[in-house]
């Protein structure tokens, strides 16, 4: 006859204050690493976010010698601050100058919602005129194949090149003879409604101040 079954033995019960202390002392350990790596990958972040913005600028400026950056502050432009005003909050638009001095124009950002998230971009606006210089395209989660043709499209991008404002979006073709129209993409409108609405929304807040600093310069 055989021996009956060992009886199994309960695995040994853990204390759960000793759980809790395992469970926050890991979380802790994971919460000081990430701590570590965004301090130690932000300056390169940040760095790199500079770069992409000054060549951007170039970009929709045409090579600027060199541009100021200028802060809306108390419904101006300013080049310099006053004591104790901190300008990390403030919007920033970048004035570039040619070779010999004379101004170029100023590259402004600005974004409007698209048909998947908010499209940022970057565009060139020279008051001499009231025509744009050129728009760059910096954030942007358009669906493939369709919406990224904002930035991706030559034909449509290259538009935004002496093109008056405020911008006029028309069917394609349907612009011949008015300055101030872009044709928008086939099948990416409400895409391409959104860069339109960004350079004109943020023309119709800033141009007073972009047209009237010649003069405040000048002086």
């Amino acid at each position: 006859m055989s021996a009956p079954p060992a009886a199994e033995h309960a695995p040994p019960r853990v204390p759960a204050a000793r759980l809790l202390t395992t469970l926050g002392t890991g979380g802790a350990l994971a919460g000081a690493l990430l701590v570590f790596a965004y301090q130690a990958t932000q300056p390169t972040i940040l760095a790199n976010k500079r770069k992409e913005l000054a060549q951007a600028i170039a970009e929709v400026l045409r090579a600027p010698q060199r541009y100021d950056t200028l802060y809306v502050y108390r419904n101006a432009l300013r080049r310099e601050l006053p004591p104790g005003v901190d300008p990390r909050g403030l919007e920033r638009v970048y004035l570039g100058y040619g070779a010999n001095g004379e101004r170029i124009g100023f590259a402004v950002e600005s974004n409007a919602a698209g048909f998947q998230d908010r499209i940022g971009l970057i565009f060139g606006y020279e008051s001499a005129t009231g025509r744009l210089l050129g728009m760059k395209v910096l954030q942007s989660t358009e669906t493939p194949g369709l919406g990224d043709k904002i930035y991706k499209d030559t034909a449509f991008v290259g538009q935004f090149s002496r093109v008056a404002v405020p911008l006029r979006g028309v069917k394609r073709g349907a612009g011949r003879g008015d300055s101030a129209a872009v044709d928008m993409i086939t099948g990416a409108t409400i895409s391409s409604r959104a860069v339109i609405r960004a350079i004109n929304d943020a023309l119709a807040r800033l141009r007073p101040l972009l047209d009237g600093y010649r003069a405040e310069a000048s002086r």
